[in-house]
C-alpha cells in the first residue's frame, strides 16, 4: 500500500477529500519552501503546543516545523512510497532572522510568534528578488542530494506543475477574469503572471535535477471555482482539475 507524503499546498493535499478517497497514509509539509526546509532552527523563539487563537492546530505545527526545521526528520521517519511536491505554497516571502531562513505565511503573521525578540533582527526576502531566485536554486541541488542520499532513493519522487488560474466560474457557472494583482494574504500582493513565471521557472528546474515524474491537469481545467471548499483563489480550482490529477497519480501506484 501507498505510503504519500506532500511537500506542497491545498492543490494537492485535497486531491483525497475533494475525491471523497480516504488518504492510506499521508504526511503533509506545507508552509515551507526549499530554502527554508534546509536552513538552521531559529534560535530563541517559543512555539506553543496548543494553537494561538486564531490558528488551527495544523496551522500551528506548520508554523512550528518551519521555524524548527523538523520537516525532513519528519519526512525520512515516514518512509513514504511516494514524494509529491508542488510549489505553491511558494508565494510566501522569505524572511531572514540572524543566521537563518523562515518562510513568511500568513500562519506565521497570524500566530504572534514575530513579536518574540527572536525575530527583532528579521527582513524580508521578497520571492520575486533575485536574492530569493538564487537562494531557491542553491536549496533545489540540496533537495536534489537529500532525494538521492537519502533513504528516499527508493521513494517515486512526483511534480505536481501547476498554474495560477486566470479565470474562475461563479456561481451562476459563469466565467469571470481575476485581476492581475491577487491578494496573497491581508497587504502582501502578488502578481499573477509574475507568480506564473516563477513556477515555470521552479518547475522545469526542478523536474531538471531530480528526474521526478511530472502530473498535470489540462490548460482547459487551470479554472478557479467561487465554490471552493477553500474559497475563491487562482488555485483553488474546479473538481474537474483534481479528478485529472487524479488520474495521472494513480498511473503512478498512488
Amino acid at each position: 500500500m501507498a505510503r504519500v507524503a506532500i511537500i506542497g499546498s491545498c492543490i494537492t493535499r485535497d486531491l483525497w477529500p475533494i475525491l471523497g478517497q480516504a488518504p492510506a497514509d499521508l504526511l503533509y509539509i506545507s508552509r515551507t519552501s526549499l530554502p527554508s526546509l534546509f536552513a538552521r532552527p531559529l534560535s530563541g523563539v517559543e512555539v506553543a503546543q496548543d494553537p494561538p487563537p486564531g490558528l488551527a492546530r495544523h496551522q500551528n505545527n506548520a508554523v512550528r516545523a518551519d521555524l524548527k526545521k523538523s520537516a525532513l526528520a519528519t519526512l525520512l521517519a515516514h518512509r513514504p512510497t511516494h514524494l509529491i511536491f508542488d510549489f505553491i505554497d511558494e508565494r510566501f516571502d522569505l524572511m531572514a532572522v540572524r543566521e537563518t531562513l523562515v518562510t513568511h505565511s500568513w500562519e506565521l503573521e497570524a500566530s504572534g510568534y514575530m513579536a518574540q525578540p527572536a525575530f527583532s533582527p528579521a527582513r524580508i526576502v521578497p520571492r520575486a528578488s533575485a536574492e530569493c531566485d538564487q537562494l531557491w536554486r542553491d536549496a533545489a541541488w540540496e533537495m536534489t542530494a537529500f532525494l538521492k542520499t537519502t533513504p528516499l532513493k527508493d521513494t517515486e519522487i512526483i511534480l505536481h506543475e501547476s498554474q495560477w488560474a486566470r479565470s474562475y466560474l461563479d456561481r451562476t457557472g459563469q466565467r469571470q477574469t481575476f485581476d492581475q494583482e491577487v491578494m496573497i494574504f491581508d497587504g502582501n500582493i502578488g502578481s499573477l503572471d509574475a507568480h506564473n513565471a516563477l513556477l515555470s521557472s521552479y518547475q522545469q528546474r526542478f523536474a531538471a535535477l531530480t528526474g521526478a515524474a511530472r502530473v498535470n491537469a489540462d490548460p482547459s481545467l487551470v479554472v478557479g471555482d467561487v465554490s471552493h471548499r477553500w474559497g475563491l483563489s487562482p488555485f483553488h480550482y474546479v473538481a474537474d482539475y483534481y479528478r485529472d490529477i487524479w488520474r495521472q497519480l494513480k498511473t503512478l501506484g498512488l
